[in-house]
């Protein structure tokens, strides 16, 4: 098989998983054999799903560690959720408003991908891991100060306080400093994620196997060599950060209007790390394996709940077990002689 072809296999792949988890869950729905808690984790499954396509688009494409993706995730809530508010007297079909939302999460979360950036992306290795890991923390704090308004004349922000605003009673408070974004409109929607998964899913994919792509990779691979051949470091790596900055904006605005309340600690050191876990897990650079790994993991404490108490232990214990087990080189030639064995076995069925 070609590699051209070989890829563009892998990557319907991608969207037939998908698209079959959406099938299967909405039929499990329509037969009342989805529970009400489980049915509430499908939008964070989709939300994570996106978090850990775009991390591994830094971490696994362009080869650069960061720590504070968390940070353009609560950009991207907290400006989706200001815009849906504030266009809800104008736009007030939900589907166009959420669509509108996750743009402005998008645009907002890329221009702070931009500021980040252009000072972060020259440190490399440990450097940019540890400033990215103070972005996050910045960006939470900020927002933890953060109170904004909306009336008739526009939107209004403060750093101090509500009152500091003169709201007037037609006043509506969207950002309430660390309470955060409450009585929020849940807009989002199951269709509406597995929509963004899809459009995430065909960027990267086209990026990656694009010239650009190419140039990124090799970076990675070797930044001295890229460098010699002519490469602008600083730029395709910007790009690949940038579009990451994005994709975590548009996922953080969907993640935001799903809930009545959302707070500026949701996003903090801990989510990061989570996200990260689910791109390791997942294989670093393996776009299918970050889809089923985030799915598999933000579902998982949900599944473990009978534990109780021990419930995030034996959380710990199956991330431990699944890491050794896939960092293991006879378990992963096992795996494959498992695979070729099965596939062996269809063929004889077949002839």
């Amino acid at each position: 098989m070609k590699k051209g072809s070989k890829r563009a296999s892998g990557a319907f792949l991608n969207y037939g998983i998908v698209i079959v988890f959406y099938i299967v869950f909405q039929i499990l729905s329509s037969t009342g054999h989805l529970s009400s808690s489980f049915s509430g984790q499908l939008i964070p499954i989709c939300t994570y799903v996106i978090m850990a396509l775009s991390l591994n688009l830094v971490v696994g494409f362009s080869g650069e560690l960061s720590l504070g993706h968390a940070g353009f995730m609560s950009v991207g809530a907290f400006s989706g959720v200001i815009a849906s508010v504030a266009l809800q007297n104008y736009v007030t079909v939900s589907s166009v408003r959420l669509f509108l939302a996750i743009l402005v999460g998008a645009a907002i979360a890329a221009i702070a991908g931009i500021v980040i950036g252009v000072p972060v992306l020259r440190l490399q290795g440990d450097y940019l891991a540890i400033v990215t890991l103070a972005f996050g923390e910045i960006i939470k704090n900020i927002l933890n100060c953060l109170y904004v308004a909306v009336d008739k004349n526009g939107l209004h922000f403060s750093m101090t306080d509500a009152t500091s605003m003169n709201l007037e009673p037609e006043n509506v408070v969207i950002l309430n400093g660390p309470m955060g974004a409450l009585g929020v409109k849940k807009i989002s929607t199951f269709l509406s994620g597995i929509i963004l998964i899809l459009v995430v899913l065909f960027i990267i994919q086209n990026l990656v196997n694009s010239r650009s792509g190419r140039a990124i990779a090799g970076i990675r691979d070797n930044r001295i060599a890229a460098e010699a051949c002519g490469i602008q470091i600083t730029k395709y790596k910007m790009m690949a950060f940038v579009t990451s900055a994005a994709m975590a904006g548009s996922a953080g605005a969907l993640y935001a209007l799903n809930f009545s309340t959302v707070v500026p600690k949701k996003f903090d050191f801990n989510t990061s790390i989570l996200i990260l876990v689910f791109v390791v897990l997942g294989g670093i650079g393996n776009l299918r394996g970050s889809i089923i790994a985030a799915a598999i993991l933000t579902v998982l404490p949900e599944l473990l709940r009978q534990f109780q108490d021990y419930r995030m232990l034996v959380y710990a214990i199956v991330l431990i077990m699944v890491m050794l087990i896939t960092n293991n080189e006879k378990a992963q030639a096992l795996r494959q002689r498992f695979i070729k064995t099965l596939f062996k076995n269809k063929k004889k069925e077949a002839v």
